[in-house]
């Protein structure tokens, strides 16, 4: 007999795993800006897939878009990951941040301006790393501020400083009068 025809918990988990792996790329960019270490993604991506699977009896298509609902499960998991790490590491002495941005970046990352940008991501405050990933996910302001829960007006002033900052780190000399025209 076969029981996925008349399971519904069959049919959420085909569903849950098809929308999961249709959205794979959030799970992923969000491990990586969160995470220095491929240990630590690899935990922070089956966390977040746990949670979420844990969630998905709540999710509402009606309230929000999937990729939007996760995104906040993604974010919230890693954010607090990141408050936990840096609790043990300000308790225990003996790990100290250099150790762990010591750790050789994957392959893929090897060119030295992603690796920079990495940097300068994994310095960003909580809020505003998550609010970078969103951008460069191309989410509208309206999806980041669903997403943070904040407004899309705010999450767009804080895009636009956020991205000023982050140009300035990227080319410190301001370019002169006759370089702007």
């Amino acid at each position: 007999m076969d029981i996925t025809a008349t399971d519904p918990i069959a049919d959420l988990q085909q569903r849950f795993a098809h929308l999961l792996a249709q959205h794979q790329g959030i799970v992923l960019k969000v491990a990586r800006g969160y995470c220095t270490q491929r240990e630590d993604r690899s935990d922070l991506i089956q966390e977040i897939s746990t949670q979420a699977w844990r969630a998905f009896p709540g999710f509402d298509p009606q309230r929000a878009q999937f990729s939007t609902w996760l995104y906040r499960i993604a974010l919230n998991i890693a954010i607090s990951q990141l408050r936990a790490r840096e609790l043990r590491r300000h308790y225990h002495s003996d790990v100290t941040l250099d150790d762990a941005q010591a750790s050789v970046a994957d392959k893929a990352e090897d060119s030295a301006s992603l690796a920079q940008l990495n940097q300068l991501i994994h310095a960003l405050p909580a809020l505003d790393r998550a609010l970078l990933l969103l951008h460069l996910d191309d989410c509208s302001h309206r999806q980041i501020g669903e997403v943070l829960g904040i407004s899309a007006s705010n999450a767009a002033t804080r895009l636009h400083r956020l991205r000023q900052q982050l140009r300035s780190q990227f080319d410190p000399v301001p370019p002169t009068p006759t370089q702007r025209d």
